[in-house]
């Protein structure tokens, strides 16, 4: 079909009309199935060209990701997560073929950025590294929690977990954490423990202590792990139990002293330094992690996708090398088996906040 067989359709059609004996104010049977015959004639040619004025081939939606990625961080930059966003973003930008743009949204521990993510477009240009903090401790101390932790998220991967270190000021008497105990019982009233702020797994990690030993140490919440290990180093609190990827370093270089780990086995970067067990405190005894999420409802092929990468990704000797420098141990879990073991995490602490009565509002 073409524009000019429609000329020629209009033109038949008008020569026809002007020779027809049926007017167009005639109204016999056989003059109205004469001109509705011409109608649907030159109608059918206007269809045929509609049809070729479609493109060649038709548009499709462009192959995911097509565009720079946003990657949250719930903490400011120096911390433990902040770390692990900068250990994949490298290789999951070469394996994506796009760019990780790290936006850093510090606040409440972790849920302000969570809270972010959960209102953004389930496209996967949104995603998030979660962490123990935001999703399986912070929502449970409100009475009121600004989000469901499992349902509200699309899992897509775990990438760490790893016992946490229990420091303090590199000058401080105590040697391990029993000594530390001892100290802070001769100091009633005074001793406190810093967290990375209010719902953290540090913060979880100090009112861990107080509930296994008995003390009765002051919380003071921080904006991010940085910052408490800069008052921690500078003598102003007295205890931090966070992960290795923000306290190994100092404790290498001099500044802060390893008084015990709190996973299964000894850290490989501080073999001096004895787990809780052996210490005689098993109670104390917790791990931590970090994962990729992004918000409710991302669609499979993303997920697929993200979850493929993010796995090869940590495959990459060089990654589990920098990972393991901090004592964090890979931890290549999928999405289903991620969600489930932040939900069986999420219980274990849940069990401490009651019994300890915690609230955050």
């Amino acid at each position: 079909m073409s524009i000019l067989w429609i000329w020629r359709v209009k033109l038949i059609s008008s020569r026809t009309q002007a020779a027809d004996p049926c007017s167009v104010t005639s109204a016999s049977e056989a003059c109205k199935q004469r001109r509705k015959a011409l109608t649907a004639l030159t109608g059918l040619g206007a269809a045929c060209l509609g049809f070729r004025a479609w493109p060649a081939h038709a548009q499709v939606p462009a192959a995911y990701p097509n565009r720079p990625i946003r990657l949250v961080v719930g903490f400011p930059p120096g911390g433990g997560i902040d770390f692990t966003a900068r250990v994949i973003q490298p290789a999951l930008e070469a394996a994506l073929g796009q760019s990780l743009v790290i936006d850093y949204k510090p606040g409440a521990g972790g849920v302000v950025a969570a809270t972010e993510v959960t209102r953004a477009a389930p496209d996967g240009y949104t995603l998030l590294v979660a962490n123990t903090g935001p999703f399986a401790i912070a929502p449970y101390l409100q009475a009121k929690p600004p989000y469901d932790p499992i349902k509200q998220f699309t899992y897509i991967g775990q990438i760490t977990e790893g016992g946490y270190i229990v420091a303090t000021r590199a000058n401080h008497p105590a040697s391990d954490l029993r000594q530390f105990i001892d100290w802070a019982r001769t100091q009633p009233g005074k001793g406190n423990f810093a967290s990375g702020g209010q719902g953290s797994a540090t913060h979880l990690n100090g009112e861990l202590l107080n509930a296994v030993t008995g003390l009765d140490l002051l919380h003071v919440p921080y904006k991010g792990s940085a910052p408490a290990v800069t008052d921690l180093i500078g003598g102003q609190t007295h205890v931090l139990i966070d992960a290795g990827t923000v306290l190994v370093p100092h404790v290498k270089s001099g500044k802060l002293k390893a008084l015990a780990v709190t996973g299964s086995r000894r850290d490989a970067n501080l073999p001096e330094v004895s787990t809780v067990r052996e210490q005689g405190l098993s109670g104390l005894e917790s791990t931590g992690f970090q994962g990729l999420v992004g918000p409710a409802g991302l669609p499979a092929s993303v997920v697929d996708r993200l979850a493929t990468e993010l796995r090869k990704v940590l495959a990459l000797p060089e990654v589990k090398a920098r990972f393991a420098g901090v004592g964090s141990d890979v931890q290549p879990r999928g999405p289903l088996e991620f969600s489930a073991y932040v939900k069986s995490e999420a219980d274990r602490w849940a069990d401490l906040i009651r019994k300890r009565k915690l609230q955050l509002d």
